[in-house]
């Protein structure tokens, strides 16, 4: 079983004051000596992770928004790192792979052997087209962009020089001189709830963000479809010859029972602004999943989550040194044992 969280930037995060005093003051110049409080707040809270057990860390990428960049932030920060593993953000539509074969091959010899890439098939269309890309949100094309892309990055990581010819990714002779700590190379994990996308991920993906119907009302409905989900996947992979593992974005909250968790979580999480109360709406289905109340009701899901087949859980929560401690006490050392 292992745990991971998400690296405190504004677009994934709520109720955290060094980030939104980030953002009030990021279309400004910092104060002569000053480092932004985001990057304070993010080593100090990724630290204190690492010491208490958590395996991996997301560093989400958002180009559109005070967002510090993620592979800036997970190059500052990965080094400092112990044991947990450098997830890192990439967007098939605003990269070409050999540039992201080379910076992951670098940060991946400098944790050494810990790094992954979270690949993302893309939906913010204002921000691709910003940013000189293309999300190819209305076209499942971009599934075949994606699979190129893990194809020639495991071409550019193995083999020197490295050539493919695709629709979306031609690589011609391409050579990285500088290769991955490991001989197999840094883990690509993904989520996708398409058809073209489930079955790009059982062809290429090594770890699935599982996905299962959002019209669960009850724990109980969201537990059965993400079962059925995990078994589904089994059997698509299977046809491949390939097998694929899984992780769950589970929001985690303690209390005297479910209702006083909620109660904590929404005193936590009240939002003035529209921004925030868009990132709450996104985590509706994701305190469905039976993460939130007394302790040992959430240790007791999680195993369930593990016997039929989780082997990740990427914890969402409001960030703050005090909750992650909570977690380790909580959830990390009682099930380590």
């Amino acid at each position: 079983m292992q745990f991971g969280l998400y690296a405190p930037v504004p677009h994934v995060t709520v109720g955290c004051a060094p980030i939104a005093a980030s953002v009030a003051g990021a279309a400004a110049p910092l104060p002569v000596g000053g480092v932004d409080p985001a990057f304070d707040f993010a080593r100090d809270l990724l630290l204190e992770a690492d010491r208490a057990g958590f395996d991996i860390i997301l560093f989400a990428e958002r180009h559109l928004g005070a967002d510090l960049e993620a592979w800036t932030l997970a190059c500052a920060i990965g080094p400092l790192l112990r044991r947990a593993r450098a997830m890192v953000a990439v967007h098939p539509g605003l990269w070409r792979p050999e540039i992201v074969a080379k910076m992951t091959t670098s940060l991946d010899r400098m944790v050494p052997g810990r790094v992954a890439i979270n690949l993302v098939t893309g939906w913010n269309v204002e921000e691709h087209r910003m940013f000189g890309g293309d999300a190819l949100i209305a076209n499942n094309d971009r599934y075949v962009r994606a699979e190129e892309f893990v194809n020639a990055l495991r071409g550019l990581w193995r083999q020197t020089p490295y050539s493919q010819t695709g629709e979306y990714f031609t690589v011609e002779a391409s050579e990285l001189l500088l290769k991955p700590a490991t001989a197999a190379g840094p883990e690509i994990f993904t989520a996708s709830r398409a058809e073209q996308g489930l079955e790009m991920i059982a062809r290429v993906g090594d770890w699935w963000f599982i996905d299962f119907d959002k019209q669960s009302r009850t724990s109980d409905e969201y537990f059965e479809g993400a079962r059925k989900s995990i078994e589904s996947m089994r059997a698509r992979a299977a046809r491949h010859g390939r097998k694929v593992r899984f992780a769950l974005n589970p929001f985690i909250a303690f209390g005297a029972g479910e209702a006083d968790a909620m109660a904590r979580v929404r005193a936590v999480l009240a939002a003035p602004d529209a921004d925030q109360r868009k990132i709450i709406e996104r985590l509706g289905p994701a305190t469905l999943s039976g993460c939130i109340g007394r302790p040992d009701d959430v240790r007791a899901r999680l195993r369930a989550f593990a016997e039929i087949g989780v082997e990740l859980f990427l914890f969402k929560f409001p960030p703050s040194l005090a909750a992650v401690r909570e977690i380790r006490d909580e959830v990390i050392t009682p099930l380590r044992g």
